[in-house]
């Protein structure tokens, strides 16, 4: 009987690129517990941990076609790093917006300093817009900048209502999980402001 452990990792990377689910499937048992050892060493919170790996693992199936990948361990591994990387630096530049939002509701800041912090949210917000995929983020400008419906961005980019509608509800949840709740519900009542 055929068994996919046996196969080497660039056995299970051209399974993969024909979308392969349980070369996909061998490809997670052989590496989750390595890297979230990995990340774990760098950072310390299990749950944060559990949610970059996961997101490695599903963006590999996602660009599973596209990928030309030649070193499975070291696209996984740095992968993973970049994600802590990310991970971190968006902690502490919200770290940074929250304590300077308590600062100004604490000790009454001028109307100026306010105008920095909006124009600092404003670009986080512009960059983890820009970090969308490239068809999210051009279908998600023209839903939110210019203010196109959903039918009108269909027809300029020829592409179905329901797709515009997937694109825009994932671009809605990957900004969410990266800005976080508050600064999300603030990007979501004054986005036009931020423009």
């Amino acid at each position: 009987m055929f068994s996919y452990t046996k196969l080497s990792d660039q056995e299970l990377l051209a399974l993969l690129k024909r979308s392969d689910r349980t070369a996909f499937a061998e490809v997670y048992d052989r590496y989750k517990v390595l890297l979230h050892t990995h990340a774990y060493k760098k950072f310390s919170d299990r749950e944060e941990v559990k949610d970059i790996i996961q997101d490695v693992f599903t963006t590999l199936w996602k660009n599973r076609e596209s990928n030309e990948l030649s070193n499975l361990p070291g696209y996984l591994y740095a992968a993973v790093r970049n994600s802590l990387i990310n991970h971190i630096t968006r902690k502490e530049v919200k770290a940074k917006y929250v304590t300077s939002m308590q600062n100004f509701s604490s000790f009454g800041q001028i109307v100026t300093d306010h105008l920095i912090r909006e124009k600092q949210l404003a670009d986080i917000i512009e960059k983890e817009i820009e970090a969308l995929p490239t068809k999210m983020r051009i279908i998600f400008e023209l839903s939110r900048k210019e203010h196109l419906s959903h039918k009108e961005i269909a027809k300029h980019l020829t592409l179905s209502e329901k797709t515009v509608d997937k694109q825009i509800s994932n671009a809605l949840k990957i900004l969410k999980n990266r800005l976080g709740v508050t600064t999300f519900l603030t990007f979501l009542i004054s986005y036009h402001q931020f423009k």
